[in-house]
This record gives C-alpha cells, structure tokens and sequence, in this order.
C-alpha cells in the first residue's frame, strides 16, 4: 500500500467523503499538470474506496438489525 492509500485508509466516512469533494472541485477546476492530475485522481479513488468501504459497513448493520427485528418478530 503506498504511503497516500495508507493514509486515507484510517479516514472516518465524512473525512474520506470531503477530502473527496475538494479532489473533484480542484480536478474539475482544471490548470494542473497532467501528472498533478493523475495523482488527484489517484487520490480520489482511494478516497472512494474508503468511502465504498464505510457505507458497505454500515449496509451490512442495518440488515443486521432488520434480520435481528424479524427474527424477534416471527418469535
């Protein structure tokens, strides 16, 4: 892993999610070198991931404790 992606893998949910926000707006801002480009957009992916990752969690919570709610109510 380099040394960018290990730092966006410890982000919370909302750290990852604005970090990504301010990617998009320099990218779509426009005027960088195509290597700067590159690596915001690198930065971005990761960022994504990290996101994905989080909401993927939280996903699997919330079946949890519908799954948990269902179970009590077929009891």
């Amino acid at each position: 892993m380099s040394e960018s992606a290990s730092e966006t893998a410890g982000l919370g949910y909302e750290q990852a999610r604005d970090q990504l926000v301010e990617v998009v707006k320099e990218l779509e801002a426009g005027g960088l070198s195509l290597e700067q480009s590159l690596e915001l957009w690198e930065k971005g992916e990761q960022l994504a991931k990290v996101c994905e990752r989080h909401l993927e969690g939280a996903r699997e919570r919330v079946e949890a404790a519908l799954a948990s709610v269902e179970d009590d109510d077929a009891e």
